[in-house]
């Protein structure tokens, strides 16, 4: 499938309001603003958006507790994230969600959270109920290598299968579970070979590139739609900050569970440079209107910046709305 210049454009648009955005969350995290872990999507924003950009708006999304990233690349407002990420109650989730348990329906994302593995079968559910609608919507999963060895990743893939789901599984293969080295705890070079076992197709694919992953999940949601049921995309990425921000997290690094060299390989192929010099080379941007829309991105992070710091926080009765059917009189 060819991409417009406009669809180029917003590819590159949304690979920068991630990387903008989960920068002022390093800012936040370091100046207490914002408390516990926060879970950055810093270098893995090309196969995020490539895939968001390869399905419709209305189709379901289901991340994890790298959170961030998933909403902001299916085209989520950055005001209410923010203010979710700060515990605002005009956050997506009235700030009781938090860094990593994200939730925005106006784009489809059904919900991420901080158990790994726990968004596999959640999006099988998203899929069984799009197929019984008939509603022609998928889900598109993203989880991480880590989260291919839990139970719900066989579990979820088999019942996919059986029932051929419309769902595509998009594994960000960023190399490690925290410090732990896929080397060592995955027993087959590439994940996708594990789609054999369920007689789906699997796929690998660069994924510092949007327009390979575009092409790649553009073919899974046809197979999807189509009524064939789902396909595992691997994605090989990487992050270039800790598995995430904090003091604990930072002396991580000191471990040296990844070298210097690795590290330097990957910073060499960082999606949005590589992205930004193809648009130059195919006339599709300026080095002017790039650096306008730079601007731009940050603007747009400063202002939810402000209007989460301006929120108020949830009032303490609060806490029992949204939990039951019948809410709970205190």
């Amino acid at each position: 499938m060819t991409l417009t210049n406009e669809q180029m454009i917003e590819i590159y648009r949304r690979m920068l309001r991630i990387r903008r955005f989960d920068e002022k969350v390093i800012e936040l995290v370091a100046n207490g603003d914002l408390p516990g872990a926060a879970h950055l999507s810093i270098g893995e924003e090309a196969e995020i958006v490539g895939a968001c950009m390869a399905i419709n708006p209305d189709d379901y999304e289901v991340g994890n507790h790298r959170s961030h990233g998933h909403p902001i690349g299916k085209g989520a407002e950055l005001k209410p994230l923010m203010a979710e990420l700060l515990g605002r109650k005009t956050g997506v989730n009235h700030g009781k969600g938090g860094s990593m348990h994200l939730a925005d329906f106006s784009v489809g994302s059904v919900g991420e959270s901080s158990i790994v593995g726990s968004g596999l079968p959640v999006a099988a559910g998203a899929a069984l109920g799009a197929k019984m609608m008939r509603n022609g919507r998928l889900c598109l999963c993203f989880f991480g290598d880590g989260a291919s060895n839990q139970g719900t990743f066989h579990e979820a893939l088999n019942i996919a299968a059986i029932w051929k789901l419309p769902i595509i599984y998009l594994c960000e293969n960023n190399g490690y579970a925290a410090t732990t080295s896929a080397r060592y705890s995955v027993a087959v070079k590439d994940i996708a070979d594990r789609a054999k076992a369920y007689d789906i197709p699997g796929v690998v694919v660069d994924g510092q590139d949007p327009i390979a992953v575009f092409d790649v999940v553009s073919e899974a949601a046809n197979r999807a739609r189509s009524g064939l049921g789902p396909t595992l995309v691997e994605a090989k990425t990487y992050r270039y900050r800790e598995h995430a921000e904090g003091a604990l997290f930072a002396a991580m690094a000191e471990t040296g569970y990844r070298s210097k060299e690795e590290y330097e390989h990957w910073r060499q192929r960082d999606p949005i440079v590589l992205f930004r010099d193809k648009l130059i080379a195919m006339g599709v941007m300026t080095e002017a209107q790039l650096e306008q829309m730079d601007h731009e991105v940050q603007e747009e992070v400063l202002a939810a910046e402000a209007f989460a710091k301006e929120s108020p926080y949830p009032e303490p009765h609060e806490a029992f709305e949204g939990l039951y059917s019948t809410p709970i009189s205190v």
